[in-house]
């Protein structure tokens, strides 16, 4: 079966064998869509592997078959998937079953798509700590900040948000937010109307690259004892008299949460206690499809261009040369 490889600093379609059985406790799934993560995938391009090595992380599909020991699925049904080296970008996936969730017949495919980083942007906020009433600054606007703000904003936080880039600001506007700016003065004079004078509790971190200067301007942004959340591919220089001035946290966002990168929680398919580890990765993806069937959010808006699995070049050169892509579907079958 075909899937999508980086190798030696180029996008290619390889061949994977098909397992022939389905190991205990996880599902065949043949794939219907799978979403680029283009900050994940971009950088793991451009470190030039130089074995194939499959891309993706986040999918929807139908159920094919069901291994020993799943329950709550059946043979025929549609579920979003996340998690690597389960989920790829490939035509037919064996997941566990802690990492797929059930898709409701009126939530779109193509939305659910995003379930690996929707779960991711849940996680973010779950790292952050927000409680009702809270505020946050969400710093970078590409799918994964979009996304981030929408679900911050269906949870009543007060969210400001920005970016650089006007197109991205637009879209988030016109996902009915009020506080969205294209320059640091713009947020800075608004602060401190949207949070009473204290500061935002939290500043999320969406963006890539060099982070000291942003690192630094969060800082004055947060209240006292305030908390900023990396959550890009994001360098952690700052300074230190600013985070002790305000006894500050700063925090990497790690995935999708508790369960990732866990073998035994993954690979075994061995679920925590939900008294001890209320969300999991799997159970965020859970909620990420709740709030698409209760339309809390609306991640269509943010879909700008799809390719068929054997176009997937095309998709990849598309983020490194056109400015403003946003999400990027790759398609299989018909």
């Amino acid at each position: 079966m075909k899937a999508v490889a980086a190798f030696k600093g180029n996008i290619v379609i390889t061949e994977t064998e098909e397992q022939i059985t389905v190991p205990e406790g996880h599902v065949r799934i043949r794939t219907e869509l799978s979403a680029i993560s283009p900050g994940t995938e971009l950088s793991f391009l451009k470190r030039g592997p130089e074995m194939p090595s499959l891309l993706g992380y986040s999918a929807v599909g139908i159920i094919e078959k069901i291994g020993d020991r799943v329950s709550g699925f059946r043979i025929g049904q549609r579920v979003a998937c996340y998690g690597a080296p389960y989920v790829r970008h490939c035509e037919r996936l064996t997941v566990p079953s802690n990492l797929i969730a059930s898709v409701p017949d009126h939530v779109r495919p193509e939305e659910a798509a995003f379930g690996g980083l929707g779960a991711i942007a849940i996680h973010a906020l779950r790292t952050a700590d927000l409680r009702f009433g809270e505020s946050a600054v969400i710093v970078g606007l590409g799918i994964l900040g979009q996304m981030i703000a929408q679900i911050a904003a269906a949870a009543s936080f007060r969210v400001m948000a920005l970016d650089v880039n006007a197109s991205r600001a637009d879209m988030l506007r016109a996902q009915g937010m009020e506080h969205v700016f294209t320059e640091h003065d713009g947020l800075q004079n608004r602060l401190e109307a949207v949070t009473d004078g204290h500061g935002a509790d939290c500043a999320l971190l969406c963006a890539g690259g060099p982070g000291e200067e942003l690192i630094n301007r969060s800082l004055s942004w947060i209240r006292d004892r305030g908390k900023i959340v990396v959550v890009g591919d994001l360098s952690t220089s700052f300074s230190r008299a600013q985070m002790f001035g305000k006894e500050a946290q700063v925090l990497i966002s790690r995935a999708g949460g508790p369960g990732r990168y866990d073998p035994g929680y993954e690979r075994d398919n061995r679920d925590y206690p939900i008294g001890f580890v209320r969300w999991t990765e799997g159970r965020n993806l859970e909620e990420y499809i709740r709030l698409l069937a209760e339309k809390r959010i609306s991640i269509l808006p943010l879909i700008s261009h799809r390719y068929r699995l054997d176009e997937a070049k095309a998709a990849y050169d598309n983020y490194l040369n056109t400015p403003g892509v946003m999400g990027t579907l790759i398609t299989y079958g018909d």
